[in-house]
């Protein structure tokens, strides 16, 4: 169209910002989860923790990318990059619905994945600490708006993915 520029050939503003939104979009993430572990006390069980998996690689794969946009790297670097954390973030919401589907029952949850018994931890530190057993994956340990952390996480992989896979495979960058 007239009046239109096209860089097809380097990347653009939008890889740049998609790939910076990414970074902090998944590092506020796996933070939250983090804060919720250590601040808030919630023991996060098996698939909670696997979880964060999919975050603890994509983020530096998405500075990697916001790296090689602002190094003017070649537009395949940039996009390939982010394709690699849309694929991620695939994976994360995947692994959100699975974890959301054991908690409400659809199916079952992984056999390592069951309750414990509470540990009195006033006795004997070192030794009960081989007793200590993580919290049943079926039992949401937190629901906010009466989604679960894994249907949290599940939506907002969802969303990441989504701005990855977008900012990836979308044309060149257009100016009016």
């Amino acid at each position: 169209m007239a009046g239109q520029v096209t860089f097809q050939g380097r990347t653009g503003f939008r890889q740049t910002l998609s790939a910076a939104l990414l970074a902090g979009g998944m590092a506020a993430t796996v933070g939250g989860a983090l804060l919720f572990q250590h601040v808030g006390g919630y023991m996060p069980c098996a698939l909670c923790l696997e979880q964060r998996t999919p975050y603890y690689i994509g983020i530096p794969v998405a500075l990697a990318a916001l790296a090689a946009s602002k190094l003017r790297a070649p537009a395949i670097v940039t996009r390939g990059l982010l394709l690699v954390v849309g694929l991620l973030m695939l994976w994360a919401a995947a692994l959100g619905v699975y974890h959301a589907g054991v908690e409400w029952g659809f199916w079952a949850g992984p056999a390592d994945c069951a309750a414990g018994g509470a540990v009195d931890l006033s006795v004997d530190l070192l030794s009960s600490i081989d007793a200590v057993r993580p919290p049943s994956c079926s039992e949401a340990a937190l629901r906010i708006l009466g989604v679960s952390l894994a249907g949290w996480n599940a939506l907002i992989a969802t969303v990441l993915a989504a701005l990855a896979l977008r900012s990836a495979l979308a044309r060149g960058d257009r100016f009016a």
